[in-house]
């Protein structure tokens, strides 16, 4: 009886080491199958035609839209100057179109002087009234653009970008045909639209605070 035990256990064992000298082969097979495949490979190829889509903003983009504003402004006001109103409106029309994102829906739009009911400008026929005057639904627009600009300077106090969006925020120094310097606190939002432009979604503007000393001192 202990003989066949003992006969059945060296069988058992025979196989084990078996098994595991047939797993031993195939790992050293599979090593030396992945080591030719290696040693054959090409690399990757990337052809440089292939077309890119990328939406991502950057902060040259920013600057450039910002001094396109600056320079809208200038040319609506100049041609005010040199050919009255209406070529004026016809012109702050297309910038206002080719600039904003009212194709898109409501832009959020806070001008400078603005008040009451009218202060936000979400649409664009509000933005034309702000800049161009001359519609009788919005009475207390004179037309921002019209009042003799020639120079704008913008310093940014940061830009933040994130993918498609952007915004700015700092102040704005308008300078008129007079010399005189009008500055205003400006907040830009911009957003890049399916044809890599970057179109105004966020503009708030506002005069600086001035403290009640810093007043009374001006009037003393």
């Amino acid at each position: 009886m202990f003989k066949h035990n003992s006969a059945r256990i060296q069988s058992k064992s025979s196989a084990r080491l078996a098994l595991l000298g047939m797993s031993a082969s195939l790992a050293v097979a599979t090593a030396a199958l992945t080591s030719i495949s290696a040693a054959h490979a090409k690399p990757t190829e990337v052809r440089a035609t292939t077309p890119v889509v990328n939406f991502a903003i950057s902060e040259t983009e920013v600057r450039a839209a910002q001094e396109a504003w600056g320079r809208a402004l200038v040319q609506i006001s100049t041609e005010h100057d040199n050919k009255g109103a209406k070529s004026a409106r016809t012109l702050a029309k297309n910038i206002i179109d080719a600039a904003y994102g009212y194709q898109y829906g409501a832009v959020l739009f806070k001008p400078t002087l603005t008040t009451g009911e009218q202060t936000f400008r979400t649409t664009a026929e509000g933005a034309l009234a702000y800049f161009a005057g001359g519609n009788k639904a919005f009475p207390n627009d004179n037309g921002f653009a019209f009042k003799g600009w020639r120079s704008v300077k913008i310093d940014n106090a940061g830009v933040f970008i994130n993918g498609d969006m952007a915004i700015t925020m700092g102040k704005v120094h308008l300078t008129d045909k007079n010399g005189q310097v009008t500055t205003v606190d400006k907040t830009w939002g911009f957003k890049k639209d399916t044809n890599g432009n970057l179109r105004i979604v966020l503009h708030h503007s506002s005069l600086p605070y001035v403290d009640s000393s810093s007043r009374q001192a001006r009037k003393d």
